[in-house]
Formats: structure tokens, C-alpha cells, sequence
């Protein structure tokens, strides 16, 4: 059960499911097959990955877990509830603090609205839209109950993966694997790297820590940026961060920019003895990515900071492109040593820097 101060999760996913677009149309059968072509791919990429990457030798090779929208949704807000602990706490001290200043200044007691009833609509709209755009992703936090004692979970939304098949007119097959093999890459990720899960939740936790959630501050902040610059550049994110905020976020966007890059890179790298159709999926893939929705579509994208993560995954692929070419992945592989080792935001546009500090 949420309390005052917590988010209730409950809540957000029966908003989110209600927001949840419909469709495709998916036959029985078809539905049927492409359950279990997506657990057996992502079997088969994950033991691809290692083969490019040179990382998980001797790790178990686990099934993903495909899911329908509903699904994703509920999984989603269980990652997000461990994710997002340091900032609840957050938000909670900050609330308590003003409760007690409006006490003292009004004599008696002041009851704050629960956040928990508040935050649940905003939250579960958001995974709402979500749900009908992500194709898998890799959930560090929760584990897959069929895999007890080990850490993290493999989504894979088969109704997404089946529209945007249908959409770039690709081989259902090749484009189920190609999905696979991105999300297999970010599993390896964090089952290959010991320490990356808690240091990830460190650096939310570090950002959390440092935030000033009083809307009156967020407000000047963004209204300064506006006014200095004009946002040139700058996303929301960004400007309603704290000064301290922006160094972690920096941070974080280069750890994020560069998981994302590595697996965009092992996609392609595989090769079409995996993906006989690697080309003409990345080809058409891109270009859809470039296209985005419509005008409603792309500002709710713009407003969630996904602009950032399409930034990412050209960035990050650079990235891990250039210092690939340049050392073999082997040498790339030392980025995952210690968190010393990884890219700062200025060495992700800048790979000879990264190659000089660390190699």
C-alpha cells in the first residue's frame, strides 16, 4: 500500500493500462508463434552478443519474458518503484519540511495532499503512452520470478514488435531477432558487469539527493534558462535541474548514451549471418526513427526527454564505433573495468580523449 508520501503504484498502472493504445489486429496463431520465436531469439542472441561483444562467458542463457501492453506496464512500474525510492524519499523530506513551516505559521495542523493520489494520473498516463512505442527493454532492478536468484528481467512487447514489422514491411523473423539482440546486449550489460547495476543506482540516487523540488524554484530555473539563452539546446530536463543535479546528470547521460550506443553497435555488428535483412531493417528503421509521429506524438516525446535518448543511440553508436575500429572490442571492452573507465559526456562526442585517458 502507498503511504502519504509514496507514488501508488497500483494506481498509475490502472491509468496507464487504461491509456494504453489499442491494436494490432493479431490473429491466435500469429500471436502464438511470435511468443515463442521472441523467448527462442532471445536465447539465440543473447549467445550472439557474447560472440561479438567477448563478455558473459559462462553465464546462463536465459528466455525473456514477452509481454502484451497491460503487461509492460505493470513490469514497468514495478522497476520504476525500486528506481525511483531515492527521489520519493526526496520529495517526502521536502514535503515534511514545508508542512512543518506551514504548521508553525498557521498555529495548527496542515494536512499536505498525498502525492501518492496526485502522482498515480500524471505517472500512469505516461506509461500509458509509453506501452505503445517500446519494442523490449531490460529491467536491472526486478528479477524474472522463473529465474529466482538472478537479477533482472528481459521485456519483450510483442504487440509493438509485430506493428513495427508490419510497418517497415521487414521479415518477421530477422526483425524479431534484431530486437532481441539490442535488449540481449543491455542484459549482458549488467550480468557481465558486476558492479554497473548498483553503480547506475547510485548515481539516481546521487541525482535525487541533490534535487530541489520546491515548484517555485523549478519554475525560476526553467524561466532563467528562456531567458538567458532562449533553451538553445537545452531540455527541460536540463533546466529545471539544480547546479549540483547537473553534474550527476552529466554523468548518467554518458552511462546512458553509451549502454544504448554499444548495444545499437552490436545490432549491426552481428552481421546477416544472424540477420540475413541487417541492412534493410537499419536502413528502414533509421528513417522511421527520423520521421518520429505526429505534431501531438512528437511534443509528448519532446516533454518526456526522449529526444535525448534518440540522441543516444547516434552519439553512443559513434562512439562505440570509432573506439572499435580504432583498439578492436577488446579494447573497448576496458570501458567496462571500473566506473573510472567509463566515457565522460564530453569524451562520448570525443572518442581519442576516451582512448587517451583510459587506454
Amino acid at each position: 500500500m502507498a503511504g502519504a508520501t509514496d507514488i501508488d503504484w497500483d494506481a498509475a498502472v490502472a491509468f496507464g493500462r487504461r491509456a494504453a493504445p489499442t491494436g494490432p489486429r493479431i490473429g491466435r496463431i500469429e500471436a502464438a508463434t511470435a511468443v515463442a520465436e521472441l523467448r527462442a531469439f532471445s536465447r539465440r542472441a543473447e549467445l550472439a552478443v557474447r560472440g561479438v561483444t567477448h563478455l558473459g562467458d559462462g553465464l546462463p542463457v536465459l528466455d525473456g519474458v514477452v509481454v502484451d501492453r497491460p503487461g509492460w506496464i505493470a513490469a514497468t512500474a514495478e522497476g520504476m518503484a525500486v528506481l525511483t525510492a531515492p527521489i520519493t524519499a526526496r520529495f517526502a523530506e521536502q514535503l515534511a519540511r514545508r508542512d512543518d513551516k506551514d504548521t508553525r505559521s498557521r498555529g495548527g495542523a496542515h494536512r499536505v495532499a498525498a502525492p501518492s493520489t496526485v502522482a498515480a494520473a500524471p505517472v500512469g498516463t505516461v506509461l500509458g503512452f509509453l506501452s505503445g512505442k517500446v519494442l523490449g527493454q531490460f529491467d536491472p532492478f526486478v528479477g524474472d520470478p522463473a529465474h529466482p536468484g538472478r537479477p533482472g528481467r528481459l521485456l519483450l512487447v510483442a504487440p509493438n514488435i509485430i506493428k513495427v514489422e508490419r510497418e517497415l514491411g521487414a521479415d518477421p523473423q530477422d526483425f524479431r531477432m534484431w530486437v532481441c539482440l539490442h535488449e540481449s546486449t543491455h542484459r549482458l550489460q549488467f550480468s557481465a558487469v558486476p558492479w554497473l547495476r548498483d553503480h547506475f543506482q547510485g548515481l539516481v540516487a546521487r541525482f535525487a539527493a541533490e534535487a530541489d523540488l520546491d515548484p517555485a524554484a523549478l519554475v525560476d530555473r526553467l524561466a532563467a534558462v528562456i531567458r538567458s539563452r532562449g533553451n538553445g539546446g537545452v531540455s527541460w530536463i536540463e533546466a529545471t535541474q539544480t547546479d549540483a543535479q547537473r553534474v550527476v546528470f552529466d554523468q548518467l547521460l554518458a552511462l546512458m548514451t553509451l549502454l544504448e550506443g554499444h548495444a545499437d553497435h552490436v545490432m549491426d555488428a552481428v552481421g546477416p549471418q544472424v540477420v540475413p535483412s541487417v541492412a534493410q531493417i537499419r536502413a528502414r528503421f533509421t528513417r522511421r526513427r527520423a520521421r518520429g509521429g505526429g505534431p501531438v506524438d512528437r511534443i509528448v516525446r519532446s516533454l518526456l526527454g526522449m529526444d535525448l535518448k534518440m540522441k543516444q543511440y547516434v552519439q553512443g553508436g559513434a562512439f562505440v564505433h570509432a573506439v572499435v575500429e580504432q583498439v578492436g572490442m577488446f579494447g573497448f571492452n576496458a570501458v567496462w573495468s571500473s566506473p573510472a573507465a567509463l566515457p565522460t559526456r564530453a569524451e562520448i562526442a570525443d572518442p581519442a580523449a576516451w582512448i587517451a585517458r583510459v587506454l
